[in-house]
């Protein structure tokens, strides 16, 4: 693939593994991966009533916050997101647009009351963010288990997927990609 894409890290969230996720972000997708800063006004997408932050209202401040119009941006937050039709979501893009959003929050072992395992939850990220660059591209999910376009209601899911795109979504990836639609996930 060529192209840019910005790992805009939200409000200071700054792991460890940060240069790591970059690093293998880069190499699965052959994109060129430069880390920023992104400063949101969290507090504004909070929904009180679920304990969650709205997504799509963080997906837009993600897309207001790109440096460049040539290149694409996923966001990195750790806080919980939801859609108003999904209980959560690991992340979300503009299916065929430049911006994306992914969540931590639930890909940490640690919120299923497990052992934090960091080597984990930097292939989980890797996973989600191929997948959601994927839809910015214009792809859509996958019937494929192995197919990082696969549909991850769960995290196990996550897990059951590798990080890369099945033949098939690979070949649709060389067909110009639908413009400016959103998708949920």
């Amino acid at each position: 693939m060529t192209g840019a894409l910005h790992l805009g890290f939200v409000n200071g969230y700054s792991p460890r593994w940060a240069g790591r996720l970059g690093a293998e972000v880069e190499s699965a997708l052959s994109m060129r991966v430069t880390p920023i800063e992104l400063d949101l006004d969290i507090d504004a997408y909070y929904a009180s009533d679920r304990g969650q932050f709205n997504s799509t209202m963080m997906l837009a401040g993600v897309l207001r916050r790109l440096p460049d119009p040539a290149t694409r941006i996923v966001g990195i937050t750790h806080v919980d997101l939801f859609i108003p039709v999904l209980t959560f979501v690991f992340g979300q893009a503009q299916l065929g647009g430049v911006a994306a959003l992914v969540s931590t929050y639930r890909l940490r072992r640690e919120f299923y009351g497990l052992p934090a395992d960091e080597p984990n939850l930097v292939d989980r990220t890797v996973k989600e963010v191929v997948h959601e660059v994927g839809h910015t591209l214009g792809l859509v999910h996958c019937p494929d288990y192995s197919c990082v376009m696969h549909a991850a209601t769960y995290v196990e899911d996550v897990d059951l997927k590798s990080r890369r795109f099945c033949r098939e979504c690979q070949g649709l990836l060389s067909e110009p990609a639908p413009v400016g639609r959103a998708n949920p996930y």
